[in-house]
């Protein structure tokens, strides 16, 4: 077939570097830029053959998000803004780590087990961030140049659902959010400019190119200080959310003032931490879990109001800082809290179970999921004539808080809007919205091993159930200690295992770490020396 012949010739000049092997995982493929020619090739390809698979567009992200600038990935978007499949995970992988004289067989062995018809159009979104791209072979229809990777996910979602998400343009996006957050904030009084005011950082990324373009919707009522907005910094260095939350210090490049309230996205902006600094110089990170527990208490709030009964559950990972959980559990009674394993896919699938799921990992990637019916449920309300004027204000509220958000993937410029109209409608300022909780002092550790496959886990990764007495170990190392806990779980990428604790002080923390460290190094295989104790 002609189809094949020009596939083969153009594949050829796209050779795949000889020994390279990579695996598709969460975020689609990532590595050395240098290193992924053929990878946009193949996943074009890949893109196309999904495309005819559904009958509907797909989308193709070219990303590195938090990496440094001289990474860059690729990752496709399914039709309703989701990720992959994992069946297609499977199926790029193989095609990415194909030998070019295995190329078009893989390619056909594709095709015949999905019974793809190859005469079905196809139809193919792209997107980039601000990293320096050589070469996109795509076989595309519409180039979208320069987006957020939530904002391709948005639009590849409006475009299969006919519009009905919204208008598949970034224009589009703007207008929606815009304003649902203009509706939002006239629910607040008495707004200064002091509290309009937010400092974000755009981790010289293209979340700072677009919350610049974006400003002219929100007219004024959100005030927004932009710092490493990419004019001379490199993408990710020593900024953006990922060095937030690693270093637990702002990001250079930014001037604070103690008590004022600032963010950080990555540098695909599908994830953002909150922070500021208080009068005594101390360092406050507001993470994903405190970004889950004031949504989530905001919309139990407002279904209590109009007195709707649906379900609403918080989903978080091991990860989650123990004093969340509780907090929402004991004091708040949003139930259930449900925990999953890491991962972003897990979260998502996990949210879908409920009429309304607020997801966030600590790194701060998340956001909120509806079901049709909760959404059918909000919009009956708004047109029942029979409810008073304290129940149609919530109902409002709601709706508007259905738009604001992006239901396809976690999103910095939707979930910064979000958070600054729940802070504005309540009058809470950063450093009460802090007080909710105080975060248990924590600590990760990495143990090197021969082989992380011995580590085997259950209980949404909180246990361990290989290597025979690790478990016990553990229990009977965190019995010492004051309201701690400590997991493990086996790295994804490389052979170490990822330690993680908690107690009542960082001294504590950090002793039950390297207690299990230890056990994690005698019992599972470790390699080099020993670990040592924190200094």
């Amino acid at each position: 077939m002609a189809l094949f012949q020009e596939v083969s010739k153009q594949s050829s000049l796209h050779p795949k570097p000889e020994g390279l092997v990579l695996q598709y995982g969460t975020a689609g493929f990532r590595t050395k830029a240098k290193h992924l020619d053929h990878i946009m090739f193949r996943m074009g390809l890949l893109a196309t053959l999904r495309s005819k698979q559904t009958k509907a567009t797909i989308g193709v992200m070219v990303t590195a998000s938090h990496n440094p600038e001289e990474d860059n990935g690729v990752k496709l978007i399914d039709p309703m803004g989701e990720m992959l499949k994992p069946l297609w995970e499977s199926y790029a992988t193989q095609l990415a780590n194909a030998e070019q004289g295995d190329l078009l067989p893989t390619l056909k062995d594709v095709i015949n087990k999905e019974a793809i018809d190859m005469n079905q159009e196809a139809n193919v979104f792209v997107g980039k961030d601000t990293r320096y791209v050589k070469n996109c072979s795509f076989l595309t229809q519409k180039n979208y140049g320069l987006v957020t990777t939530p904002q391709l996910h948005y639009m590849v979602c409006c475009q299969n659902t006919q519009g009905k998400y919204g208008e598949a343009t970034v224009e589009g996006y703007y207008r929606k959010l815009s304003k649902a957050f203009i509706q939002l904030t006239k629910n607040a009084s008495n707004r200064t400019d002091d509290q309009k005011h937010l400092c974000v950082d755009g981790a010289n990324g293209i979340g700072a190119l677009k919350v610049r373009e974006m400003e002219s919707h929100l007219q004024r009522e959100l005030q927004i200080s932009l710092f490493n907005d990419g004019s001379k910094g490199k993408l990710n260095h020593q900024c953006g959310a990922d060095f937030v939350k690693v270093q637990q210090k702002p990001p250079t490049g930014i001037k604070v003032s103690p008590g004022e309230r600032c963010c950080s996205f990555d540098g695909d902006a599908d994830r953002i931490v909150y922070y500021f600094t208080d009068s005594d110089g101390t360092f406050h990170l507001l993470d994903g879990d405190k970004m889950a527990t004031l949504i989530s208490t905001f919309l139990k709030e407002l279904l209590t109001q109009v007195g709707l009964d649906l379900k609403i559950a918080v989903v978080q990972t091991a990860y989650a800082n123990g004093s969340s959980t509780h907090y929402l559990e004991d004091t708040m009674k949003v139930l259930p809290v449900r925990c999953t394993k890491t991962g972003v896919k897990h979260l998502h699938h996990a949210a879908q179970e409920f009429d309304i799921g607020v997801y966030f990992e600590a790194n701060g990637h998340g956001t909120v999921l509806f079901s049709q019916a909760a959404e059918e449920k909000i919009q009956q309300l708004l047109e029942d004539s029979n409810i008073n004027d304290k129940q149609k204000r919530a109902a409002l509220l709601l709706q508007n808080t259905v738009n604001i958000i992006n239901q396809t993937v976690g999103d910095a410029i939707s979930d910064m809007l979000l958070i600054e109209a729940i802070l504005a409608i309540k009058g809470m300022t950063v450093q009460q919205w802090d007080a909710i909780y105080r975060d248990l002092p924590n600590r990760q550790l990495k143990v090197k091993v021969s082989d992380r496959r011995v580590i085997d886990t259950t209980d949404a990764e909180r246990r361990a159930v290989s290597p025979a007495g690790l478990q016990e170990a553990i229990d009977s190392t965190v019995k010492k200690y004051t309201q701690a806990r400590s997991f493990v779980r086996p790295s994804g990428t490389e052979d170490v295992v990822r330690v993680y604790t908690e107690a009542d002080t960082q001294e504590n923390a950090d002793a039950l770490a390297h207690e299990v460290s230890l056990a994690v190094f005698k019992l599972a295989g470790g390699v080099g020396d020993e670990p040592k104790p924190m200094k």
